[in-house]
């Protein structure tokens, strides 16, 4: 199952970068036994339209087009469900054993998800009550993925 990373907004170099870089890059190798990955990176511009509402609507409508067919999504929001990394563990596993072919992972812009998005997700995610940069939202993200890659494997990265 290809595994993606779809967000709002470029990532520039530095530290950020090269943190979601390293995940992605491990998880090629570590999940490709396990029938997951590789793990891709899309990228869209931010909105420059005036009005949250039409920025959130421009984005989201960006993110879906870029996602590949058939794709399952699961997209990061404050509203969503926090699971422990054995729940998202086993979420990604039940998506794989499904038969999907491709999962995305969604981040939204400095405004959040259109309605659009939110609607198609199988599943919404939170990263806890408090507000962190998308910069960072991304590197906890990627390295979530890891550790799932790495659960599933019985690899000893994760502690439990």
């Amino acid at each position: 199952m290809r595994l993606v990373l779809a967000c709002v907004g470029r990532l520039k170099a530095g530290a950020e970068r090269d943190l979601v870089t390293r995940y992605v890059d491990r998880i090629r190798p570590a999940g490709r036994p396990l029938g997951l990955g590789p793990c891709d990176m899309i990228e869209i511009p931010e909105s420059a339209a005036r009005r949250a509402e039409d920025r959130m609507a421009e984005e989201g409508a960006a993110l879906l087009a870029a996602l590949p067919p058939g794709a399952g999504l699961v997209v990061l929001d404050p509203r969503g469900r926090q699971l422990s990394s054995e729940d998202f563990a086993a979420r990604l596993a039940a998506q794989r054993d499904g038969g999907l072919s491709a999962l995305a992972f969604v981040i939204g812009g400095a405004d959040g998800l259109s309605d659009a998005v939110r609607d198609k997700a199988a599943l919404m995610v939170a990263y806890g009550t408090a507000t962190f940069p998308h910069q960072l939202v991304r590197v906890m993200l990627a390295e979530q993925i890891y550790r799932a890659v790495t659960i599933l494997s019985g690899h000893p990265y994760h502690r439990a």
